[in-house]
């Protein structure tokens, strides 16, 4: 985004306009009037960042409305170089939609720079019961304000700490939660060949669907700590960083600090995710319900804090898929050769050469880019549901990924046969129905065949295409 530096009469006249555009709203609907606007300091008065924090201000108006149940009238919105601005007529009373508008400005730390004034009826703004604080100091902000105790370039840096902050730990937040769901919305997708579901327990004896719950619970920490351990710079190794507070607790490349190279970070993954498979354990009684995931998405998550910034949030999915496949790819090679993993995959690799889902992480996951991600999303836009689409995808996974757990329960004989049976469901592009599906997870628990290599790949899936959606907030003019 383009920064553009206003004057004193540019400012006057925005303001103009906006009275008159909140005096046309009140005049029409005869309603109590929202004007949201940002409180930035300095001649630019909108930045990427200040963009995006306004956009966020957006939404959650928009869910109070939806929360408190008030009628929206009237939407405006106008982005222009003065400022960010929106307009709100609502069918509720001045007072309740003033006391939303001071708790979402509370709410989180960057709520400090909205402004968020509510028109009566009688055409003048509601007052706030208590005085806001200075973004600098702390303290009463009209009193830091009217002496002029900080200068521009003072609040212009807390505002942009403020919301690089508030940004990450919204971030932080979201993507646990996403992780997190992505793994109980895989087990929950019924049917599923071989493995546990609403239905049944496929192909397993010692776990179920409240084993994957519990372990899913268990594994939501864990997640966010490897999205900041994907943010340290190198100088930073060991030292906790980030910390909430700090003067710059995200931007570390614009302080001319190294990042960690790609091949670091996964070296500092791999203590958490041991340290997430004991947390694992712990929670379904030592059943392996997660491990693989706890690879795979753990490493997605430590990409994602590579790449991911205040101004433009998540980074894209080839970015994510490029950057894990940077991270792993080096040790991988390295590794591989001499083994020492003491797992089934480590056995499989000696007797058939399969790489599983390291192999598959290093080389940007394939499957996930080319396969399952598109045709998931393409069944979604064909009208299935999303437990539909998943169990579809799932037959496309099967079909085309070497699965090392199908080898370890079936040899190649099992894995073949699997295989077919899935590609035969989907031929020429069919889209088999859910009884069609249970009917090959019989077949499935019968030759006690799981595919929960699959099944990972399946929540890596429902996890980037959640994430995918999670930076577009549509604002309506």
């Amino acid at each position: 985004m383009k920064e553009q530096e206003i004057t004193l009469s540019e400012i006057l006249i925005a303001r103009e306009e906006r009275v008159a555009i909140q005096n046309a709203l009140l005049g029409k609907y005869q309603a109590p009037v929202i004007s949201f606007t940002m409180n930035i300091a300095g001649p630019v008065k909108v930045t990427a960042l200040s963009h995006r924090a306004f956009l966020w201000g957006c939404e959650q108006l928009r869910l109070g409305f939806v929360q408190n149940r008030f009628p929206v009238l009237a939407e405006k919105t106008r982005s222009l170089p003065t400022g960010d601005e929106a307009y709100y007529a609502i069918d509720a009373p001045a007072e309740q939609v003033k006391a939303l508008c001071v708790e979402i400005e509370e709410a989180v730390i960057m709520g400090r720079l909205f402004d968020m004034d509510v028109i009566g009826l009688d055409g003048k703004k509601l007052e706030r019961d208590a005085e806001r604080s200075c973004i600098v100091c702390g303290k009463p902000g009209r009193d830091c304000a009217s002496r002029r105790l900080h200068t521009v370039q003072e609040l212009q840096q807390a505002t942009k700490t403020n919301l690089e902050l508030a940004f990450l730990l919204l971030a932080r937040r979201k993507l646990s939660g996403l992780a997190t769901n992505a793994l109980l919305e895989e087990v929950a997708v019924t049917p599923k060949p071989g493995l546990v579901d609403r239905a049944n327990n496929g192909a397993h004896r010692d776990m179920d669907l409240s084993t994957f719950q519990a372990s899913a619970a268990a594994l939501t920490a864990y997640w966010e700590a490897c999205f900041r351990e994907g943010m340290r710079p190198a100088s930073a190794v060991g030292d906790g960083f980030p910390v909430p507070g700090s003067a710059s607790p995200i931007c570390h490349s614009e302080q001319g600090e190294a990042s960690m190279s790609p091949a670091q970070t996964f070296a500092q993954l791999r203590p958490l995710g041991k340290q997430a498979e004991r947390d694992m354990l712990a929670a379904t009684g030592g059943v392996n319900t997660h491990k693989g995931a706890i690879f795979t998405l753990g490493v997605l998550c430590g990409a994602i804090g590579r790449r991911w910034t205040a101004e433009e949030g998540f980074p894209s999915v080839d970015t994510i898929l490029n950057e894990a496949a940077d991270m792993t790819r080096q040790t991988l090679e390295a590794e591989l050769p001499d083994a020492n993993w003491h797992t089934a995959g480590e056995a499989l690799f000696r007797q058939y050469g399969t790489r599983g889902i390291r192999g598959e992480v290093a080389d940007g996951l394939p499957a996930v880019r080319e396969i399952s991600l598109p045709v998931f999303k393409r069944l979604l836009t064909q009208g299935l549901d999303r437990n539909h689409a998943a169990a579809v995808t799932l037959l496309h996974l099967i079909a085309n990924v070497e699965d090392t757990n199908l080898l370890h329960r079936g040899g190649k004989e099992g894995a073949a046969w699997a295989k077919c049976q899935a590609s035969g469901l989907i031929t020429d592009g069919s889209v088999p129905s859910l009884r069609e599906i249970a009917a090959l997870d019989r077949q499935f628990i019968e030759r006690n065949l799981s595919p929960g290599g699959c099944a990972d790949l399946l929540a890596v899936t429902l996890f980037l295409e959640r994430l995918e959606n999670t930076n577009s907030i549509t604002i309506q003019n």
